[in-house]
């Protein structure tokens, strides 16, 4: 079969275009065209005639290397000044009526400057405006290649998105005919893939069923239809203002907006949003209410959550998207001051289910108090809002709202529209009864309150999605089933941590939570623990304790953000009922171990700072050791309710279950640990340690939406046997692409390989070994003959080994893939080289130095290594990928019996490299014919900074003097030689981040 063309596409593509109205402009081709046809669209549209100067100057002042200043000019009425002195107001494009723009395709516009000589397959027009760019690939080119290809577009100097109209590009589209990705366009401190390949975020179209539309001709007709993409450009982006960061909605979050606006343009009454726990419920939040905030028919849009900590967290969460659109509610006085205001600041309101609800209970203590107290009541003093309509979004709709407090809001607004968001919505089946304010209640269901599902995206839609990751779950039973509240039971469970809980976060790169039942539960794991790990240290020579630390609400003894913070939390209400003297102590003793193991001062007088300490503490994990030691980190933490629900790190990935989960307090639990980051997170994992099998596959199909049949296959990653043998299979792969090659299977042979195309096909096949071996590494269900299976495909020597192999083949591929660009062969183009599969999280920075210490003592270890095996390890691991030489070249003036300790090995180390950067300091500037002196204080400048703020090497480069006469001629060279010699010195300095130059 006949390979389609990239022509062929953008052919048929274009075609496509002009059949939904859009204008082929195929004189377009260059810069002057481009700017021309602006010129045109722009008098029309302002009804204005600029000379040749204005049109220079409005050019020089709207051109503005910030995409995120230009996105924002793009949406709003500016003001320019002409010739005369006198204003012209204006827009780039029909910002009240996008659909009344000119829409127009161009293709293969070319960007001419001294430094770049890009093509651009397809640029959607508006107005002029260069808005949309297509970049159409062949079927076999992967999409992370081709997104890849865009970062490097934008990274070359002189590319046009800098310099030119292309600044006011606003979204992406990567496309190979069958499959369609887009993303938006952001400055490049947000638009890279980073050392650790984490990839943009990338979305595919998908209709209001979720299912996907992935061919190009479909999404064309969907998505770029002329008013669905002015529509999609001014409603459905949103530009974060904190980050001064562009986000695009995936397709559920518009889906939900259009049907709560729509549900309100037309009274339609409530309705309830059923998106999963970490799909962005607080943007599609955001963008409901604001949409609302231009509705004269709405009073007032309240957003209302159900504790302090959530409150702060989306208020903020709010303002990060819109700097001040919401204010702080400090106090139910402030709250209903607001609600009274005609501010057009305060038409959107965030508050606690608490506050609403004390303000609207005419029977509350403090209304009752104001009206013994001769003031008007909160009550009253709200009757002017009692027939006005006010819209209600409820986050997490499942909460308390179900009771007194969604009552006094229905009987107060009786025009009021409420609309509930939800992950794990209540059926007839999760319903439960509880005590309500004193009163038995039942709990009613979600439809039940808001009447209506107006839109879902289910776990099993977020899976399919990659928006989260599938769970691991392992099933322990305990020898002898001893009782779950019994000593035995415990250690048991202690033990198993202790041995498996490597495994589980991958050395270590992620962390974990122990759920308990109870918090005498939470108290006595706290204990055990410490115990346990001295013992399990004593007998296991290089273990290195866990980081443990255990959180749960104290008495609230009147205490009123506690009192507010356990309405979400009954098991550890009713705990602190019983013996709340002792619980209050053995609080007290933790948050004492807390503060003397991370150097804090907290007290259980003011715990929700404890509380936040813990959260960011766990949420530390996502930096290496090098950045940020271990010492502060935590590794599992212990909890009964607190953090099971609303908590989001994407480096915890385990949960422990020592406690009875069931519906959506299950999903809840086990959807800490499903946010995506990259391949070394391939799943979540679950170990639970009671008999829960059943209420897993309960949840489960309860929670599925409409594909009940699958959701086993869907939610679950493969058993460990079918892995296996998805590896057994790779490594065969492996092993017949050697062959083919006339080659034995070993890692020798891999130079002998002839050709990129050739060490390209190596690189596909042993990143597919990887890729499995990565994912059961993580399984801690792997009986011993498993493991037996698996060393027996790939000995760990040979593994490893390969791994270093890989590691310079794809180095010097991705090398080649820099220099010759399109000119290099297409396998070699097309590689995706996945570093971060190769990234071990047990050979770190501080793992390496203290191997070499060992190394250099004369008594024996079991993890002392000879020479060999210490460099094999470094090699294989692409964690140190740049430091690597360097550190091989210090162990090789090292000898055995130095004894030196891993301070002095780390002092010896920095040593060695600078005195090895001076050298190569002295040839650069013998070589450029400059000074030492000013070449060191040119290098200091860069280094300070470049320190956390993303700026490039070739932006620093033009206001630091290094005494040249001709400086044009010498940049270049010099760039070309200090480039790997910053890079060093930057990590000798322990400097994160220091990649943003390329």
């Amino acid at each position: 079969m006949d390979i389609v063309k990239e022509a062929d596409i953008e052919y048929g593509f274009v075609g496509k275009l002009q059949d939904l109205k859009y204008t082929y402009r195929k004189d377009i081709r260059d810069r002057n065209a481009l700017e021309l046809n602006f010129r045109q669209k722009f008098e029309a549209l302002n009804r204005v005639k600029l000379s040749d100067a204005e049109f220079e100057k409005l050019l020089s002042e709207i051109i503005n290397p910030d995409v995120f200043k230009a996105s924002n000019l793009l949406r709003k009425r500016n003001t320019f000044i002409r010739e005369d002195d006198t204003p012209l107001h204006y827009t780039l494009v029909n910002i009240k009526n996008w659909c009344k723009n000119e829409f127009e395709v161009i293709n293969q516009l070319r960007m001419n400057t001294e430094n770049s000589n890009h093509r651009y397959d397809v640029i959607l027009l508006i107005n002029g405006v260069p808005v949309v760019q297509i970049e159409l690939k062949t079927l076999e080119v992967s999409p992370n290649r081709a997104m890849q290809q865009i970062v490097d577009y934008k990274n070359d100097v002189g590319n046009g998105y800098t310099n030119s109209l292309m600044c006011f590009m606003q979204l992406f589209i990567v496309s190979n005919q069958s499959r369609t990705f887009y993303f938006s366009n952001n400055n490049n401190k947000h638009f890279a893939f980073n050392a650790d390949e984490q990839f943009l975020p990338v979305y595919t179209l998908a209709k209001e069923d979720n299912s996907k539309i992935e061919n190009l001709y479909e999404f064309t007709e969907k998505f770029l239809a002329k008013c669905t993409l002015g529509e999609m450009i001014s409603r459905y982006m949103v530009l974060v203002e904190t980050e001064q960061k562009i986000l695009v909605m995936r397709p559920y979050q518009i889906y939900a907006v259009k049907a709560i606006v729509d549900c309100i343009e037309q009274d339609r009454g409530n309705g309830y949003i059923w998106h999963t726990t970490g799909s962005g419920k607080t943007l599609t939040s955001f963008k409901a209410s604001t949409l609302l905030k231009d509705n004269d028919d709405i009073e007032k849009c309240l957003f209302v959550v159900d504790r302090k900590d959530l409150d702060r967290q989306t208020r903020e969460e709010f303002n990060k998207f819109q700097e001040g659109s919401v204010e702080e509610n400090t106090n139910t006085e402030t709250l209903v001051k607001r609600m009274l205001s005609t501010d057009y600041a305060d038409k959107v309101i965030v508050t606690t289910i608490q506050k609403l609800g004390l303000a609207l209970n005419q029977n509350s203590k403090r209304n009752v108090k104001q009206k013994e107290d001769n003031k008007p009541s909160y009550y009253d003093r709200l009757e002017p809002l009692k027939d006005k309509r006010v819209v209600f979004i409820f986050d997490e709709c499942h909460r308390s709202q179900f009771g007194d407090n969604h009552d006094a809001i229905k009987e107060f607004f009786p025009k009021a529209q409420l609309f509930g968001f939800t992950g794990t919505p209540i059926f007839e089946e999760n319903a439960t009864y509880r005590t309500v304010e004193g009163t038995q209640a039942s709990y009613k269901t979600t439809k039940d309150v808001f009447q209506k599902e107006l839109h879902a995206y289910t776990i099993t839609n977020a899976i399919e999605d990659k928006n989260v990751l599938r769970f691991h779950i392992d099933y322990f039973s305990i020898k002898g089933k001893p009782d779950p509240n019994s000593l035995s039971h415990k250690m048991a469970i202690i033990d198993t941590i202790l041995k498996k809980h490597d495994n589980a976060t991958h050395y270590r790169r992620f962390n974990g939570v122990l759920a308990t039942s109870s918090i005498a539960d939470a108290i006595e794991y706290y204990h055990l623990f410490k115990q346990n790990q001295r013992e399990f240290a004593a007998v296991n020579e290089d273990y290195k304790p866990l980081n443990i630390a255990c959180v749960f609400s104290p008495p609230a003894e009147g205490n009123s953000d506690v009192k507010q913070l356990q309405e979400d939390l009954p098991q550890e209400k009713a705990d602190n009922l019983v013996e709340p003297n002792k619980k209050k102590e053995a609080l007290t003793a933790i948050i004492t171990d807390y503060n003397k193991q991370y150097g804090t001062n907290h007290s259980i007088n003011e715990f929700d700072l404890y509380y936040q300490d813990v959260q960011q503490r766990i949420k530390d994990q996502k930096y290496t050791n090098a950045d940020y030691p271990h010492k502060n980190k935590i590794d599992v933490m212990i909890v009964v309710d607190m953090l099971l629900t609303g908590f989001d790190s994407k480096y915890l990935n385990t949960l422990y279950v020592d406690k009875n989960l069931k519906y959506h307090g299950l999903i809840q639990a086990y959807s800490r640990t499903n946010r995506v980051i990259n391949d070394t997170k391939p799943y979540g994992n679950i170990l639970v340690f009671r008999e829960q099998e059943d209420d897993v596959n309960k949840a489960m199909i309860r929670f599925s939406g409409a594909k009940i049949e699958k959701a086993k296959e869907i939610w679950l990653v493969d058993p460990a046997p079918i892995v296996i043998a998805k590896y057994e299979k790779a490594v065969q792969n492996l092993n017949q692409f050697m062959e083919s090659n006339g080659l034995d299977c070993s890692p020798s042979e891999v130079s002998n390989l002839k050709g990129d195309e050739a060490r390209a096909g190596f690189i596909n096949a042993f990143k597919e070994v990887q890729r499995y071996k990565t994912q059961l590494d993580q399984y801690t269900d792997l009986e011993e003959t498993q493991t037996e299976i698996i060393e027996d495909l790939l000995p760990t020597d040979d593994l490893r080994s390969f791994k270093s192999v890989y590691i310079d083949t794809a180095k010097r591929l991705q090398a080649e893939q820099g220099k010759k660009g399109d000119k290099a062969p297409d396998d070699v183009q097309q590689l995706d080289f996945e570093f971060v599969l190769f990234a071990s999280a047990v050979i770190d920075y501080d793992y390496i130095i203290g191997l070499i210490a060992k190394y250099t003592q004369d008594k024996p270890s079991k993890h002392k290594m000879t020479r060999e095996e210490l460099i094999n390890l470094l090699s294989s691991s692409a964690n140190l990928i740049d430091e690597r030489e360097d550190i091989i070249a210090y162990i090789n003036t090292l000898e055995v019996g130095n004894g030196l300790d891993e301070g002095e090995i780390r002092k010896g180390y920095q040593k060695f490299k600078e005195v090895k950067a001076d050298k190569e300091i002295q040839e650069i500037a013998d070589n450029h014919g400059i000074t030492t002196e000013s070449l060191n204080a040119f290098i200091d400048e860069i280094l300070n900074r470049l320190i956390f703020d993303g700026e490039k090497l070739t932006d620093l480069l033009e206001p630091l003097d290094l005494g040249w006469k001709d400086r044009s001629l010498k940049e270049k060279a010099l760039m070309e030689e200090l480039i790997p010699l910053l890079n060093k010195l930057a990590q000798g300095r322990e400097i994160a981040g220091l990649n943003a130059y390329e």
